[in-house]
């Protein structure tokens, strides 16, 4: 996906006003089965995420997530996913506008705190 980063910020200047469409057909039907055209071999949530997450050095004035068609998903995953891209992206303005980013959790090589026991 760093050819895909490359490819945009050689593009798009940080000045420019950035709006972002996400077309979630753009996702494998495994990943979001819920849209009008599924593409067979399309991004997993994996590679599209980090996409979106590189792009918060540009000027991103907004968004919009288009293609979910909830009566094609019985289980509801082309929302969770489309739900997930809006949520990183309310991030990345949050991010640059001041709020920090903090790791939720532990990791597995540390000791939790508190009364838990290892």
């Amino acid at each position: 996906m760093q050819e895909v980063n490359k490819f945009i910020h050689d593009i798009v200047k940080s000045s420019d006003p950035v709006y972002i469409t996400f077309d979630v057909d753009c996702l494998d039907p495994a990943f979001a089965p819920g849209t009008g055209n599924p593409v067979v071999s399309g991004l997993s949530n994996a590679q599209a995420l980090p996409i979106l997450h590189s792009l918060g050095d540009l000027n991103l004035i907004g968004m919009d997530i288009v293609e979910v068609a909830p009566a094609y998903d019985h289980a509801e995953i082309t929302a969770l996913a489309a739900a997930t891209i809006g949520h990183d992206y309310l991030c990345l303005l949050a991010q640059k506008n001041g709020a920090q980013t903090c790791s939720i959790g532990t990791k597995l090589d540390e000791k939790q705190s508190g009364n838990a026991k290892i």
